[in-house]
């Protein structure tokens, strides 16, 4: 049997803008299994962005549970989630989010470095050797494509070797070729490091590379055809 690594129950946030509420989501019941590939899809303001990151403990919901691996995000004070995120999830965004002033190695190897981790340097070496960026470390960000930037990324988000890996629109700084390139190699490494992966995307094609499409509809997850 297989194991659910993130489960919601009756996940609800709202939003104050002025004198409207905002329904981001809307008692959302959502399951992943272990080492699933699932993309989650829909038009902007539908709620993606907001359901990934109560999934990563970066934002709290108004009612309902987020449990990831065992743990029970709402139990957690802001010191635990830190801790969560940090050794529990991977995240890759957009933006790339890489230190300017770091080359790319260190900007790989700072997660492990912030929570006093050994690094593992066979992994990591072969992390970017499958990313095709081993001859880049030296480099600084600023010196790489986008495409080159965002396999950085990736690479210092599985670094610490998390639970689940989380991607916010991963390819929409990049051009329909860098995407699918990025996206192909995401899946391989997902699949080859047994990792779990929740996408965000509005990209059609990008969706349709995971095991299972999520749709989200004005804060619930679609039931339609």
């Amino acid at each position: 049997m297989e194991n659910i690594i993130v489960k919601t129950k009756s996940l609800s946030k709202h939003y104050h803008a002025g004198t409207h509420t905002v329904i981001a989501l809307d008692g959302v019941d959502f399951e992943v299994k272990e080492r699933e590939l699932v993309s989650i899809i829909g038009k902007s303001g539908c709620g993606k962005s907001t359901l990934l990151h109560m999934i990563g403990g970066l934002d709290r919901p108004a009612s309902g549970t987020v449990i990831v691996d065992g743990m029970d995000l709402s139990n957690m004070n802001e010191e635990q989630l830190a801790l969560f995120r940090r050794r529990k999830v991977g995240f890759i965004f957009q933006q790339y989010n890489l230190i300017p002033d770091l080359n790319i190695y260190d900007n790989i190897t700072f997660p492990l470095e912030l929570d006093g981790t050994v690094v593992d340097r066979e992994f990591i070496q072969e992390l970017v050797n499958t990313l095709h960026i081993a001859d880049k470390l030296e480099m600084f960000p600023s010196m790489l494509s986008g495409g080159e930037q965002q396999r950085a990324a990736i690479a210092r988000a599985l670094a610490t070797k998390p639970a689940i890996i989380l991607a916010d629109e991963p390819t929409g700084n990049l051009d329909t070729s860098a995407s699918h390139d990025v996206i192909g190699l995401l899946k391989v490494i997902a699949e080859k490091y047994q990792q779990t992966l929740i996408v965000v995307t509005h990209d059609l094609d990008i969706a349709q590379m995971a095991d299972r499409i999520i749709r989200l509809q004005d804060g619930k997850i679609w039931k339609g055809k």
